[in-house]
């Protein structure tokens, strides 16, 4: 009878060592949730994870988070893009950009096995019958269709604008929300595809104008900038203002000026906010009013038509602009 109760003290004992043991194991595990946000000695959010020394480090003050971190790379390495396939073993990430973000089957137009060989002529009847309904099943009612639809719209447009891929997503998103919140009834596809692209970009700090958006798109420029203010309102999409210098990089490449054209546009900027002159104006007419002024100084003059083809902008809007900067700077420009 003592022999069972010791053993049975014994289960006790080991079960609470157990159960204390996965508590502080917890614990260690919320404490580490906690530090790998920000650095606890300076607030740093700029966090290193080495994983050659398998340790988590602050960037600013070198504080050491954690010093046994998980790698959850690969274990395998890869040279190329064909060997990097053949290695992986998962298929592509989830995407937004497809109406199924990219988790269904896809079979492919290429009639060869997984081994590289040549289907034969019996089978490839049946797998073009199973490709064809493959391609049915995928869309399965009117909201899938749409997104169908719409994404393919937005994905030609973005490829039109070379916009990167964080864009398109961003873009993909916003158009999914809209449809969740059934902000597609009584407006075309084209527009609300073509406004949520104007929000992706603004979102990803990726200006394109309107005009430029229009030149792509299928609908006309008053049309998106109509349903882009109604789904920024109704999805509480808060972008701030578009500075000016975001534009200036862009067209001095188009215009094919310097680097030094460049940077004199940005002080020109710059200064033309300390003193409050771009309040209430187009970023673009003062984009290209600052580029204008500074070809001049820097000796690569660009006529004021050359500037205003390439922003899209009119002579006379960069007139009035570069007019009232050089006004207030003191600034004489030999026409």
């Amino acid at each position: 009878m003592k022999e069972t109760e010791k053993v049975r003290d014994v289960e006790v004992d080991g079960a609470k060592e157990r159960i204390k043991k996965k508590r502080e194991k917890e614990k260690k595990e919320e404490r580490l949730e906690e530090i790998v946000v920000e650095c606890p000695l300076c607030g740093s959010r700029k966090l290193i994870q080495d994983y050659k020394r398998a340790e988590l480090v602050c960037e600013d003050c070198g504080f050491v988070l954690d010093d046994n971190i998980i790698d959850p790379g690969p274990e395998w390495r890869a040279f190329d893009h064909d060997q990097r396939m053949g290695r992986s073993r998962t298929g592509p990430p989830a995407t937004y950009t497809i109406h199924d973000k990219g988790l269904s089957t896809m079979i492919d137009w290429i009639d060869k096995d997984s081994y590289g060989k040549a289907i034969s002529s019996q089978d490839k009847a049946q797998l073009y019958r199973l490709r064809k309904w493959q391609r049915r099943i995928r869309v399965n009612d009117a909201t899938e269709r749409n997104l169908a639809f719409a994404l393919s719209e937005l994905d030609r447009m973005a490829s039109a604008l070379s916009l990167p891929r964080d864009v398109r997503e961003a873009s993909a998103l916003a158009y999914r929300r809209a449809v969740e919140k059934n902000l597609i009834r009584g407006r075309s596809i084209e527009g609300v595809a073509t406004a949520a692209l104007y929000a992706g970009c603004r979102e990803c700090g990726v200006p394109r104008t309107l005009n430029e958006i229009a030149a792509v798109a299928r609908v006309s420029r008053k049309e998106i900038g109509r349903t882009y203010r109604f789904i920024a309102r109704e999805l509480s999409l808060n972008f701030m203002p578009i500075s000016p210098t975001a534009y200036v990089s862009r067209f001095c490449s188009a215009l094919k000026l310097s680097g030094a054209v460049e940077t004199k546009a940005l002080e020109t900027i710059q200064r033309a906010k300390e003193k409050e002159l771009t309040s209430g104006k187009g970023p673009t007419g003062v984009a290209a009013a600052a580029i204008y002024i500074a070809s001049i100084v820097c000796g690569e003059k660009r006529t004021q038509r050359e500037v205003a083809d390439v922003v899209g902008v009119t002579e006379v809007t960069i007139r009035n602009r570069y007019k009232e900067i050089a006004k207030e700077f003191g600034i004489e420009i030999i026409l």
